[in-house]
């Protein structure tokens, strides 16, 4: 086959991967913010149930290396096995109820971003006095603040908001891409 054959393939390639990603995405987008609430449990019901598995793959693995490490004395060998219990442990109990195993690690997750932004809030009020542009830093800084409480305080709201901010960007960006992918000019 020649060069070109080769690239006019990839390029194609590359238009069909642009246009279905974009396309999947859009549906994606679509589907969280015209059932919002449904696609949150599903996603938060997934992300325990990959956890819950990572918890108990690693305990397992701990387990194992305490049992058949020539390497480990008496103490690590004792703390492998009790964190690998844990782990198990842990990971049967998210097993046992994905869905308020998958509520709580979005509520943790969604805390951690408010935590993060009031620290960011922070940070910018701090640097206010050396930006050239203070105004601009002490609007981001308040707004930053003011985010970061917000997912603090009602973290059930903020997650759902958090939610819904990702389905936006999902049409838009699979739209864009989309049509980036479609009016791309055929490799000749």
């Amino acid at each position: 086959m020649s060069a070109t054959g080769t690239s006019r393939q990839g390029g194609d390639g590359l238009r069909v991967a642009l246009g279905v990603g974009g396309l999947i995405a859009v549906v994606l987008g679509l589907l969280v913010l015209f059932a919002p609430a449904p696609s949150l449990k599903g996603a938060a019901g997934v992300t325990a149930a990959l956890v819950s598995v990572y918890a108990i793959i690693t305990g397992v693995v701990y387990l194992g290396s305490a049992i058949f490490s020539s390497a480990q004395g008496g103490w690590a060998r004792t703390g492998h096995i009790l964190l690998g219990l844990l782990y198990i442990a842990g990971g049967v109990i998210m097993m046992t109820n994905l869905l308020a195993s998958g509520a709580l690690l979005l509520m943790f997750i969604t805390i951690t971003i408010g935590v993060l932004w009031l620290f960011e809030g922070i940070m910018a009020f701090s640097l206010a006095g050396r930006s050239e542009n203070k105004t601009w830093t002490i609007i981001a800084g308040v707004i930053s603040v003011i985010a970061g409480l917000t997912l603090m305080f009602s973290p059930l709201m903020g997650t759902l908001v958090l939610w819904l901010m990702l389905g936006v960007s999902m049409v838009v960006l699979g739209a864009t891409q989309a049509i980036r992918a479609f009016t791309m000019k055929r490799a000749d």
